[in-house]
């Protein structure tokens, strides 16, 4: 999230310079003098913490996707077993079982997996949701004074 008020630039007709990666210096038309209220900041604040959990939601969900892939993958191999008995790792111990219930403890934890990943899909949505409404009182206020996108030159 950057706030950006720029000093007017000594030629009225100069256009926005880029200074480096994503910072513009706007021009004099593209400036918005609003004072930043505690009503802004309360937004703005609340638009960067919804932006780390969003991003921390994400990485959440791939790891939680990764671990169920290899407990799909597990399932799969022994269901191609031969219907002996399995060694299954319980936290730091081993326990041996028949392949039927070795499947059914996978199959468990993949369903418990899954409520997870469909649980942090309705958070990353709720947030972006109200993300959005942010944005929308933000560059109401602001103008392209604010970048609240991900990257990227300020909203016109």
């Amino acid at each position: 999230v950057i706030i950006t008020k720029l000093l007017p630039t000594p030629f009225p007709s100069q256009k926005p310079i880029t200074m480096s990666g994503n910072d513009v210096m706007l021009s004099k038309e593209q400036e918005n003098d609003a004072d930043v209220r505690r009503v802004d900041q309360e937004r703005i604040g609340r638009f960067g913490r919804l932006n780390a959990r969003l991003h921390e939601a994400r990485s959440e969900r791939e790891e939680l996707k990764k671990k169920m892939e290899r407990v799909e993958d597990a399932s799969t191999e022994l269901m191609m077993g031969a219907g002996d008995r399995v060694s299954v790792r319980l936290g730091d111990a081993f326990f041996e079982t028949s392949e039927e219930e070795a499947t059914e403890r996978c199959e468990n934890i993949v369903e418990g997996l899954q409520a997870e990943v469909d649980g942090l899909d309705e958070e990353v949505d709720g947030i972006v949701a109200e993300q959005e409404e942010l944005k929308v009182l933000l560059y109401a206020r602001f103008g392209s004074s604010i970048n609240l996108e991900e990257s990227g030159p300020p909203r016109a």
